[in-house]
């Protein structure tokens, strides 16, 4: 399965988990700059789904596309559990969407829609495991309780282990105030994911992705409730 140039973009964006940072609803608003070039806006929400269940969800719409993300998880025993996952792109007049089902009765992850058939599962689970969405909330989860930056992210029917770096203490804007943040990153061959954690918010300040280089995606914070 391959996901639009844009979608791609977006799809590593979100993130979730840790005991000493509490579950709450939130609504984020984000600036997106793509390639320097394009504006867009995003929100990032989460609210509950009841009995211990949560939707977590990024919207980002621009003149070219626009792009929905959500995740259901579960919070059990302190960890932050995928169960349910859906990416939907409109490019002018192209749609696509998968869809993605974590068994955790059964230990295995599947997905469906626009998904090419070796990247249909099943992907085995393990405790802890994440997808793409969940990682961003884990990040600053982890940033606040002090633990280690290494994650398996199990989406778009493959296991990737992602680690990230402490680079240390960084300022970044947020609603245009210089706020004071941990500055994470990421590098994989020639990709990099630059993230900036402020104590007490609730969502990254700021998520830059570079390929080559040159910046590709920058998501600024604006504001959160």
């Amino acid at each position: 399965m391959k996901t639009p140039r844009l979608a791609t973009l977006f799809a590593t964006l979100l993130l979730a988990s840790a005991p000493a940072w509490a579950v709450k609803p939130f609504a984020a608003e984000y600036q997106a700059n793509i390639k320097g070039t394009v504006q867009a806006d995003a929100q990032m929400t989460l609210s509950s789904a009841g009995a211990d269940r949560w939707n977590y969800v990024l919207s980002v719409t621009s003149p070219i596309a626009s792009v929905r993300q959500a995740t259901m998880f579960e919070e059990r025993a302190g960890e932050w559990r995928p169960l349910s996952g859906t990416d939907t792109t409109q490019m002018l007049m192209k749609k696509s969407q998968k869809n993605a089902t974590y068994d955790w009765s059964k230990g295995e992850a599947r997905w469906n829609g626009d998904v090419k058939p070796d990247r249909v599962g099943p992907v085995k689970l393990q405790d802890g495991d994440l997808d793409a969405m969940l990682l961003n909330l884990a990040l600053v989860r982890d940033v606040a309780a002090g633990k280690p930056l290494n994650y398996r992210l199990v989406d778009n029917g493959v296991v990737r282990a992602q680690a990230y770096q402490n680079l240390g203490k960084d300022t970044v804007s947020v609603g245009g105030q210089s706020r004071n943040a941990t500055k994470l990153s990421r590098s994989t061959d020639n990709k990099q994911v630059i993230v900036w954690v402020v104590d007490g918010l609730p969502v990254p300040a700021r998520i830059l992705q570079k390929k080559d280089g040159k910046d590709e995606l920058d998501l600024v914070l604006k504001s959160v409730r």
